[in-house]
């Protein structure tokens, strides 16, 4: 019985041991999001960077990247990130007033989300700031 038990144990670690070899992708930002916060538009050209780490042990490839919508464009790496290297996606959001919340697609080979898969997103909110006109008399409280 204990040779069983030992023998049950080895196998189970094993597999264990097996499924957490390859590349892994470990994103830098918290939730793996990054946050514009309130943003001017003329101020903020919309650019953020996700950073991450191929944390595994196998090269990283990044097939595809892709945006919910045409107002945010992604841009991916284009060789392989070696174990223990950073890499980064850098985001374009094209300053739209009004809110941001947008999700971006990364497609790789790593082990540690299923199908390889990682969801990115993008929050905050776009203002236009108003401009004075110096030449606009301002407008007075009632006469009395």
């Amino acid at each position: 019985m204990k040779k069983l038990l030992g023998l049950v144990a080895i196998l189970a670690f094993s597999v264990a041991s097996y499924a957490q070899k390859g590349p892994k992708i470990e994103f830098k930002a918290k939730d793996n999001t990054i946050d514009y916060g309130t943003v001017s538009k003329d101020a903020d050209n919309g650019v953020r960077t996700f950073e991450f780490t191929n944390t595994g042990d196998a090269p990283l490839i990044i097939t595809h990247v892709q945006s919910t919508c045409g107002c945010t464009v992604p841009t991916k790496p284009t060789e392989p990130i070696m174990p223990g290297k950073t890499g980064k996606i850098e985001v374009k959001y094209n300053m739209n007033p009004g809110r941001i919340s947008k999700t971006i697609t990364v497609e790789s080979n790593a082990v540690n989300y299923e199908g390889g898969k990682v969801a990115l997103r993008i929050k905050g909110e776009v203002i236009v700031k108003e401009e004075k006109n110096v030449l606009q008399k301002e407008k007075v409280g009632p006469q009395s």
